[in-house]
């Protein structure tokens, strides 16, 4: 089946930059030790961070998507400016960061359209795309499409087609699909099939972790089959300086902390070296194209 195709410039595919705009104790993996009604007791660093990764990329020429949450925009609005005055997409990380597995339907339908619409008041764009607190949307939360195209999104990025203890759904799709119930195109976080098995490389602590020229290879492989990579990372991932959260479990926390000193210039260097853009630019085929994609039963066959 042909997919469809993004921008090319120079006839490379452009791959999707995206960041999930929290603060580092926003995080699923600290939920278990920090209360919601202790966040504004913590130092907060999305903003000045946020600023960093605005000017690395206004320095790279690389333009990205923001996905954002509703209680960062309200309590930081000159930032949301700053983004879409710089060019980027606004998109939704919903209000405050509850995985979409952990609530109800009619929940998660009003947070996330609280969020829309906050971003787009404060934003005065259209907030078409959305992506869920820790990739959470998966077979727990079988209406979340629809919910999500009740409350006026056009496309998801809430699928990490990978095994996670945390997350993740490792039979999902692993290109951009339209999902069934609600005609709702979700594009998942890149993954590498090799031999049959998914690894992880689409960002975050993976990125930390693994050698950039490793994440160019597969963004390679991914534009050979005509699907440009999703990228993904953090504010807070640039940002050796941050408080630790000393109560959290070892494993949160040296999943958290790794790499930490070295994501800023290892992302200089994917972004000086690649072809970076906007979710909804790289994708803009699937988005224009209501009957492209897979079905996503098909697709877990052959992907």
């Amino acid at each position: 089946m042909n997919q469809p195709q993004g921008p090319q410039t120079d006839g490379v595919l452009p791959g999707a930059m995206t960041i999930d705009v929290e603060d580092y104790f926003h995080v699923h993996a600290f939920a278990g030790v920090i209360n919601r009604a202790d966040w504004p007791t913590y130092e907060s660093r999305v903003e000045a961070n946020t600023d960093r990764l605005l000017a690395l990329f206004d320095e790279g020429g690389a333009k990205g998507t923001f996905f954002t949450l509703g209680c960062v925009a309200a309590q930081f609005p000159d930032l949301v400016r700053r983004i879409t005055g710089a060019g980027h997409e606004l998109a939704s990380h919903g209000w405050d960061h509850h995985a979409v597995f952990n609530q109800d339907r009619p929940t998660f339908f009003e947070d996330v359209r609280k969020a829309r619409l906050t971003l787009e008041d404060i934003g005065g764009v259209d907030v078409k795309g959305y992506r869920a607190a820790s990739f959470s949307i998966d077979p727990r939360s079988p209406w979340a499409y629809e919910a999500l195209a009740e409350a006026g999104y056009a496309y998801s990025s809430s699928s990490h087609p990978i095994a996670h203890d945390l997350y993740g759904d490792p039979d999902a799709p692993r290109h951009p699909f339209r999902e069934p119930t609600a005609d709702m195109l979700e594009i998942p976080v890149t993954t590498l099939l090799w031999r049959g098995k998914r690894y992880p490389l689409g960002g975050g602590g993976f990125f930390r972790m693994f050698p950039v020229p490793l994440f160019e290879m597969n963004a390679r492989r991914m534009r050979a089959e005509g699907v440009p990579p999703n990228f993904y990372l953090h504010p807070w991932e640039i940002d050796p300086g941050q408080p630790r959260i000393n109560d959290a479990p070892l494993k949160s926390r040296l999943r958290h902390t790794i790499g930490l000193s070295r994501c800023e210039s290892k992302l200089r260097k994917l972004v000086a070296r690649g072809r970076w853009t906007r979710m909804d630019e790289a994708y803009h085929g699937w988005l224009d194209d209501r009957s492209a994609g897979t079905d996503a039963g098909a697709d877990r066959l052959t992907a």
